[in-house]
């Protein structure tokens, strides 16, 4: 929770909200339910568009809907019109920056600066429960924007978001907090999901590249062109890294663990972190986002130290 003594309202990740309309439940976000907590403040409350938005309350029960849902039917048409966000220098949001800050027994560190940012993860996306809502910056949330939510860019703060397995993209202005489920890296709102075909599965794997608003776009946030697919061609794998050993014996160790454990395929492989030889112990790859999650709480319930998502 995030606690800022100095001002009012206390809070760290302040969600997005719900709409008026009949929707039906969407497809597993696997993130949207885990936003991450909502702050104690001094009775704030905020109303729009018929949203009554009380950022004092538990989150459990400061939204009108218990679950998160999406409008019935096809994406409107519309989406596909909107223009992307243009990167621009803004200040720092007065909300929701504050560094270190802990959500469900995590701490998490807020960057500096943005730039150079690039990772790879699991994109989930979230909709109607939130729509109107205050999100960390305490802005709306509008789910027929391309905004997300991350963890440690800062507020707010630009990305282009690409689908690794479609190639396709979308600028998005960061302006919330989340995912904490585990294993995401990013929150999309709806229409940046439809934008890139998160939607309708739910999740997808994706880079997240940040933009510096100082630089123009053509030389910063599109990567080359892919080389043509060919027929045969696997997509991108999930792996899950259970740990970075500079002892090969430790490695070897943990790895045996895994092995025995009859996990999928277990490697250990050689990689420099700032300029140390380490050997990560990696399982994978695994079939799905759903497999991943599985299985980390498998590695973590065996006592070993809890894997990291990466993307290949």
């Amino acid at each position: 929770m995030r606690w800022q003594l100095a001002l009012p309202l206390l809070l760290i990740a302040l969600l997005a909200g719900c709409s008026s309309n009949k929707t039906r439940p969407s497809a597993s976000h696997g993130g949207s339910s885990s936003r991450g907590g909502v702050s104690s403040g001094s009775g704030g409350g905020y109303s729009r568009g018929g949203v009554s938005d009380d950022t004092s309350r538990p989150q459990n029960s400061r939204y009108r809907d218990n679950a998160d849902s999406v409008p019935d039917g096809a994406p409107p048409d519309f989406i596909n019109t909107l223009p992307e966000p243009v990167p621009k220098v803004e200040p720092r949001a007065l909300y929701g920056n504050k560094s270190p800050y802990t959500v469900l027994g995590q701490t998490y560190n807020v960057l500096a600066n943005p730039n150079g940012y690039v990772e790879r993860g699991v994109a989930s996306f979230y909709g109607n429960k939130f729509h109107g809502y205050k999100t960390s910056s305490l802005e709306d949330y509008d789910m027929y924007q391309f905004t997300a939510a991350h963890k440690t860019l800062p507020l707010p703060s630009y990305a282009r978001v690409t689908n690794l397995e479609n190639g396709k993209s979308v600028i998005v202005r960061i302006n919330d907090r989340g995912p904490f489920h585990e294993n995401r890296l990013i929150d999309l709102s709806y229409a940046a999901a439809v934008k890139i075909g998160v939607w309708p599965k739910g999740t997808g794997l994706v880079e997240v590249r940040a933009i510096d608003p100082g630089q123009p776009l053509t030389a910063q946030a599109l990567p080359p062109p892919p080389p043509p697919p060919k027929p045969a061609s696997p997509g991108p794998g999930i792996y899950l890294q259970v740990g970075a050993f500079s002892d090969v014996t430790n490695a070897e160790r943990v790895a045996q663990q895994l092995r025995a454990a009859n996990f999928a395929p277990v490697q250990v492989v050689d990689a420099q972190i700032n300029g140390r030889s380490v050997r990560r112990v990696r399982v994978g790859p695994l079939s799905s986002v759903d497999q991943a999650d599985d299985v980390t709480s498998r590695i973590a319930n065996m006592g070993l130290p809890r894997p990291q998502v990466a993307v290949d």
